[in-house]
């Protein structure tokens, strides 16, 4: 995950400079970060491993894990907190629309020994019943290395309050539309073998966002935005030590509430 940071960081100058140099089509620009948590819906899990085995567990709650103490307890490692990273272009001279390259790094974690419903072939042998999701002796999953959502958003705001009649905005509407790829790193268990696997284009999302955004400064802001949308993981990598050539697919929906500070950078 650090190395993606560092990409889209790396990047950055170039874009920067791209904008500019091409500034009839764009007014401006602005960056972001922050940090988020998310509610899942339900999900029907599909693996396909190596040794043979196809099923489906059904109805498999899922949570978060924010891991926001991080914060505080090693301050330098800014990418451990479920985070979001936003790169935007205004469109207009006004600055109410916008294209925005958007990634959220979104955990999801299966919940431990839950009673699901399996449904498929499982050594050999066909299953139909319910099981306790215990990791020593049966499975358990996660994209904690993150769900990693990346997209492209379209954007537009309005102002409701500006510090004087004509000066600048003070407190800002924001929605924002978009759709894109999803780069998991799945952390898969299959009694007790576990491997955290690596970073794999596997599949895609869309999702709608509302909210505000206040500015301290001219440049200067920060933008609260609740988001929901729709998940579709179509070849996780569920390989374990022992076990390779494994995938999984499974698709929910979810519930994101977004905080971030940004800046935004005049042409």
């Amino acid at each position: 995950m650090k190395k993606i940071i560092l990409s889209v960081l790396l990047m950055s100058p170039t874009l920067i400079s791209m904008a500019q140099k091409n500034n009839v089509f764009l007014k401006g620009m602005y960056i972001q970060w922050g940090y988020n948590r998310e509610w899942y819906t339900r999900s029907n899990i599909h693996f396909k491993l190596g040794n043979g085995s196809d099923f489906v567990v059904h109805n498999v709650t899922a949570s978060d894990k924010p891991d926001f103490d991080a914060i505080y307890k090693k301050p330098t490692a800014i990418s451990i907190p479920q985070y979001n990273y936003r790169m935007g272009f205004y469109l207009n001279k006004n600055k109410t629309r916008a294209i925005e390259l958007n990634f959220d790094h979104a955990k999801y974690v299966v919940d431990d020994f839950q009673k699901a419903l399996v449904t498929g072939k499982i050594d050999g042998v066909q299953v139909d019943g319910d099981s306790i999701l215990n990791p020593a002796t049966f499975f358990h999953m996660e994209h904690t290395d993150g769900a990693n959502w990346l997209h492209i958003n379209y954007v537009q705001q309005k102002t409701i309050f500006r510090k004087t009649s004509n000066a600048r905005p003070l407190l800002n509407i924001i929605w924002k539309a978009g759709a894109g790829i999803n780069i998991p790193r799945t952390d898969f268990t299959w009694r007790g073998d576990r491997y955290n696997n690596n970073f794999h284009v596997a599949g895609y999302n869309i999702s709608v966002e509302a909210g505000a955004r206040f500015y301290f400064s001219k440049r200067l802001f920060i933008e609260g935005t609740g988001k929901t949308g729709f998940v579709k993981y179509v070849n996780a990598l569920a390989n374990t030590k022992q076990i390779k050539n494994s995938y999984l697919k499974h698709s929910f929906g979810y519930f994101e509430i977004i905080g971030l500070v940004g800046y935004d950078i005049m042409f």
